[in-house]
């Protein structure tokens, strides 16, 4: 996943991993996590970067199909975030 979180996060401390002398402490994620609400957009947006880099155009109708033409060649990736 790797993608960054646009919006501060703060997270609680995971069972097992509780501080004894803080245990109402929170921890600010930099990045996204697995099961975190921000986490498909925040690849999303990494992966969407990286295809426009690398020549693909994103659909004006479908923002998450891009598109590559070279010469009589089309390749389609199309993104699907659950």
């Amino acid at each position: 996943l790797n993608g960054i979180l646009k919006e501060e996060v703060y997270v609680g401390q995971p069972p097992g991993f509780v501080s004894k002398q803080y245990p109402d402490h929170v921890y600010a994620l930099g990045k996204a996590l697995y099961d975190l609400k921000q986490a498909p957009r925040a690849w999303y947006d990494v992966l969407s970067q990286f295809l426009i880099e690398s020549g693909f155009q994103k659909g004006s109708i479908d923002t998450t199909l891009f598109i590559k033409k070279k010469g009589k060649h089309i390749m389609l990736i199309q993104i699907i975030c659950r």
